[in-house]
């Protein structure tokens, strides 16, 4: 990104936020040979200064994720049974009925009858996760590029914690998908076009705020709609061990990205505020579940305007942002260079999450649960 002042168009390719045409114009492509290789040029640094403890809430960070591991094959009953049709007529049930709350008269939708929308319900849970499990990887390769990016020694040991924490991620997720699900979608070309942004951007911060802040921020906000919704006890317990540590994660974010924000000029947190603006959209733009659509054989361009037409639809896509903003806003981010990103979120709707908890002062809660206990919550 240039420090010169840039126009919606120019951060995310559209004038308008809402275009939807042209949001489900960016389509993803699977390489054949399985691997998304993705250029990065960046310094990594060693320091030789080993105090510990040179920033103590880091370093309080640090020592509570040594005790909060956990371990995914064995702290989890796999043994439960997942009967996929039977959690999408619970949910259903619990929502007033298929398609509730949607005016389907006119579309394709009209003519299905359960047998359709269970296959529906089914093929949203396999995206979802899949998504999920593509989002951890992400967060895997730029937690390990972190270690080598940031300067500061307590960061580097809390990092390789991290590391440890997004690599048991993506096995739960990869597992829960492999033996209890049925089937994989490939990544949504929003999430992979911002991994790909996070992973190249040669600056350390940028890999703090693209996923530390922002994804891992909205995973969380997401993880905790899924677990409440679920009916799965399997799913539901594996959330919450996954939730303690996300918190923990972007606690981590926040804790750093402070410091170092006190540091920048005007022209630099703009960009960062942009970034920011980017990764909220792309995030946004990936829930609308489009591959499902086009798996189902319905045109997503004919049924997304009836999705989004729903009572709830907008408050569920601000709920995700819960997380995000009240975070920025302590940052410092919503408010600088004018309060441009200030504007933005107010555009987006989300804004009115600005005074929610922030998730450094969330962990506090959520780490006081020992892990064993985790499932019960």
């Amino acid at each position: 990104m240039t420090t010169e002042m840039s126009s919606t168009e120019d951060i995310i390719g559209r004038k308008e936020i809402d275009d939807l045409e042209a949001i489900l114009s960016v389509v993803g492509t699977e390489e054949a040979d399985g691997r998304h290789v993705v250029h990065s040029d960046y310094d990594t640094i060693f320091t030789w200064d080993y105090e510990k403890g040179a920033r103590p809430k880091l370093n309080k960070l640090y020592e509570k994720a040594k005790n909060a591991q956990w371990n995914g094959e064995t702290d989890l009953p796999w043994d439960t049974d997942v009967d996929q049709e039977k959690l999408v007529v619970i949910a259903a049930e619990e929502q007033g009925g298929f398609a509730a709350g949607f005016d389907i008269s006119g579309t394709p939708l009209e003519k299905w009858g359960d047998k359709e929308w269970i296959a529906f319900g089914v093929e949203s849970q396999n995206w979802t996760l899949s998504q999920f499990l593509h989002g951890e990887q992400g967060a895997l390769v730029c937690t390990a590029k972190i270690v080598e990016s940031v300067p500061w020694i307590d960061a580097k040991y809390y990092a390789a914690t991290q590391v440890m924490d997004e690599a048991r991620h993506v096995e739960v997720f990869a597992k829960y998908l492999d033996e209890k699900l049925s089937g994989h979608y490939p990544v949504n070309a929003h999430l992979r076009m911002l991994l790909d942004d996070i992973i190249a951007d040669s600056r350390w911060d940028m890999t703090y705020l693209g996923m530390q802040i922002m994804i891992e921020g909205l995973a969380l906000a997401a993880f905790g709609f899924l677990h409440q919704l679920t009916p799965d006890p399997l799913l539901k317990q594996l959330l919450r061990y996954v939730m303690a540590d996300e918190a923990r994660h972007v606690a981590f974010g926040v804790l750093s990205l402070q410091e170092y924000y006190q540091e920048l000029n005007a022209a630099e947190l703009r960009e960062r505020q942009e970034f920011a603006f980017e990764a909220a959209v792309r995030m946004r733009d990936r829930f609308l579940q489009q591959e499902v659509w086009d798996r189902m054989g319905v045109d997503p361009k004919t049924i997304l305007p009836v999705v989004l037409s729903a009572p709830d639809r907008n408050e569920f896509q601000a709920l995700l942002f819960s997380k995000i903003v009240p975070n920025c806003r302590k940052l410092g981010l919503l408010d600088a260079a004018d309060g441009w990103l200030r504007t933005k979120f107010t555009e987006l709707g989300v804004i009115e999450f600005e005074s929610a908890v922030d998730t450094s002062e969330e962990y506090d809660a959520m780490a006081a649960v020992p892990p064993s206990q985790r499932e019960l919550i």
